[in-house]
């Protein structure tokens, strides 16, 4: 069993999902967001009265606020494999207000694997599946050539948390074509 909330933020309506036991953040996504609930194999069932839901809500209004809410005040337990695992975890390393390139994380998930190298494109998917959009900040993961692409969200939203965040998008560009426009 899953429960569901909905959050109205600046960018969007945002739906959270929790497990059945309501500790477990297993989902955060953006209305319209590609895969959205894709990791969730029931249906959600609305409950607005879950602790966790109000503490993320909290974390979420701090974070629109412009503070810097640390990961680790919420439980979270996004659904995936262990390569999608190992590229979330390094997602929540990202400090707040910066980027780091798909190889940038390609290359850290190599080293965890003890392999010579790793796809770009593997880390881009595992990035691009990422349930706890926000939280865990997909949306500061940018091309080697600081193209803005990737953001299962889309490249707007994406613009508008980095902004937020107070990076420099100087070096930044929308791409002409490619995913997640």
């Amino acid at each position: 069993m899953y429960y569901s909330s909905k959050y109205q933020s600046p960018i969007g309506i945002i739906t959270l999902a929790c497990d059945g036991s309501g500790k477990n953040l297993v989902g955060l996504w953006i209305k319209g967001q590609k895969y959205f609930g894709d990791t969730i194999s029931e249906i959600m069932t609305e409950n607005n009265t879950m602790p966790l839901f109000n503490d993320t809500k909290k974390w979420l209004d701090r974070y629109f606020a412009g503070k810097k809410p640390d990961i680790s005040e919420l439980k979270l337990a996004p659904i995936g494999g262990e390569f999608r695992q190992g590229v979330w975890k390094i997602l929540c390393e990202i400090p707040y207000g910066k980027v780091i390139t798909y190889g940038g994380i390609a290359k850290k998930m190599a080293v965890k694997m003890n392999k010579e190298s790793m796809s770009s494109q593997a880390v881009g998917g595992a990035v691009g599946h990422n349930p706890i959009s926000i939280i865990i900040p997909c949306h500061r993961v940018v091309g080697s050539n600081g193209s803005l692409t990737g953001f299962s969200g889309g490249i707007k939203k994406k613009i508008k948390l980095l902004e937020l965040e107070g990076v420099d998008l100087s070096r930044l560009f929308v791409p002409k074509k490619g995913t997640a426009l």
